[in-house]
């Protein structure tokens, strides 16, 4: 796990051993080209003289115009069409995904955009295919379920062509006698082994993007039944986060969990009389209750299934508003009340296995105002005995916040004796010119000398991504690999750090 790479294989958008490119664009001069209405048989389509295909007669929002298409697991996809409606000033139109394991049906929305009236919109949207038996790719509305439309110029791209980059360093060697240096990866992602081969090479700790959040944990169909009888009673499931936590286990990479408690991502349901929207939140000790259980079937459904792998936790994300300092606005909040992070986090020591370490995670440490409000948060959790660190959300541009202001950040942090973790580090650039990436350069390195110079105390340092393409943030390019998998200058000022310590 620990060798240098002879050669790293960064294909331009998919990792794989293929030397083809996929490329669909929709004919439909001959015929719907395969395409057909996704619906209970209400809607039908039909070929106009324009090249393209209207679908008419829907009576729900997913009635759509859909096509099977082959695609490969752990490919990355280029998606596109133009939509156009007669009916409604403007309608929100969808590019989605069915695709299916095992006979059940899922579901992701890709790419979306409001179309106004007689006007050919463009949707586009990238995606990595996740490891399914079967993709259904297809065109939906949001709302507007009768709404008739055409779509056309339908493109789906995949490259598989190879490229490699001889003898690039690994930036977990270059660190480890610092601290780990790490990356977030998803689900998608993890479901390419050669994708993750990479990965591997260059990272020595993983967080996932998405798919431990409660909102991809929580299992709300299964946790309404348990409701019947036992309202407090939670179920689970590790669907989602199964192929990057097997990964890891195969590979003896530990993960930080990412994370119980957060006002955003988490089911509505979840705070509901019976799991039902439709019904009051519960009270204070049910939802108390709720999160005992769901905390400890967390716990032990990781430990269980993958043991040892989940080193740390994030148990509360992002609790502190940014404007005043005080807590922010949230179901947990007016729910359980004020002191809901000291109860997450008595929780999480009671249910956490020995040795796992527990944070709180925040952005905008830098900031004054959320600054003070944060090292408050901090000393009541310290005071408790039940935290082990602060993870530090850096995601940052090119001139804010100013590198004195980290400092401050990080040494205030440091001197409460928290262990400290930079748990999601970007830095965004307005274009992709070579004088944005040498100044991007610039502020990694900096970033990078004040965390070496507290290497005592940091835990960890993890990018928020790998590539640009992949970044929640890629239009702005904040990332170490640019779109096709090859290293910016901002890779290579972080090896001559590491390289420069002594």
């Amino acid at each position: 796990m620990r060798k240098w790479i002879a050669a790293l294989l960064a294909c331009l958008l998919c990792f794989g051993s293929g030397a083809s490119a996929m490329q669909y664009v929709s004919d439909f001069s001959g015929g719907t080209d395969g395409w057909y209405p996704r619906s209970t048989g209400s809607a039908w389509l039909e070929v106009t003289e324009e090249g393209s295909i209207r679908i008419q007669g829907r009576s729900a929002s997913w009635h759509s115009p859909g096509r099977m298409f082959e695609l490969k697991p752990g490919c990355e996809y280029t998606l596109s069409c133009e939509v156009r409606q007669l009916d409604q000033d403007s309608a929100e139109c969808m590019i989605s995904v069915a695709h299916s394991s095992g006979g059940v049906e899922s579901y992701e929305n890709l790419a979306r955009a409001r179309v106004p009236k007689d006007t050919w919109t463009r949707l586009e949207g990238t995606w990595i295919a996740g490891s399914f038996d079967a993709y259904i790719l297809y065109v939906e509305t949001v709302g507007s379920g009768d709404l008739s439309y055409e779509i056309r110029n339908f493109t789906v791209t995949g490259e598989e062509e190879i490229q490699t980059v001889q003898d690039l360093p690994s930036l977990k060697e270059k660190y480890a006698g610092l601290f780990p240096f790490g990356t977030s990866v998803t689900g998608m992602e993890a479901a390419s082994r050669e994708r993750m081969d990479f990965y591997a090479s260059q990272f020595g700790i993983y967080t996932p993007g998405n798919e431990l959040k409660p909102d991809f944990v929580l299992d709300v169909a299964a946790s309404r039944e348990a409701a019947r009888e036992d309202d407090t009673q939670v179920r689970i499931h590790l669907r989602s986060a199964r192929p990057l936590l097997q990964d890891a286990m195969e590979r003896g990479i530990p993960v930080h969990g990412h994370v119980l408690v957060w006002h955003s991502q988490t089911p509505e349901a979840f705070f509901r009389e019976g799991y039902d929207t439709d019904r009051p939140r519960v009270s204070r000790d049910v939802m108390l209750a709720r999160l005992s259980n769901y905390i400890q079937a967390v716990m032990e459904a990781t430990t269980a299934e993958f043991p040892g792998v989940i080193i740390s936790w994030d148990v509360v994300n992002e609790a502190v508003d940014d404007a005043t300092g005080k807590l922010r606005a949230s179901p947990w909040l007016d729910v359980v009340g004020e002191d809901y992070l000291l109860q997450a986090f008595a929780l999480a020591r009671k249910w956490a296995p020995e040795g796992v370490k527990l944070y709180y995670n925040d952005y905008n440490t830098a900031v004054p105002v959320k600054q003070a409000g944060i090292l408050k948060v901090l000393g009541e959790l310290m005071a408790e005995g039940n935290i082990d660190g602060y993870g530090f959300q850096m995601h940052h541009d090119l001139k804010f916040p100013s590198l004195a202001q980290i400092r401050t950040s990080l040494e205030k942090v440091r001197a409460l004796g928290l262990r400290m973790r930079v748990s999601e580090l970007d830095i965004t650039v307005p274009d992709n010119s070579e004088a944005n990436f040498r100044a991007q350069a610039d502020m990694y390195g900096e970033i990078m000398k004040m965390l070496v110079e507290m290497r005592e105390s940091m835990e960890s340092v993890q990018v928020w991504g790998v590539m640009d393409s992949l970044s929640w943030r890629s239009s702005q390019y904040p990332l170490l690999f640019d779109g096709s998998g090859q290293p910016k200058p901002a890779f290579w000022r972080l090896v001559e750090i590491a390289e420069g310590v002594d």
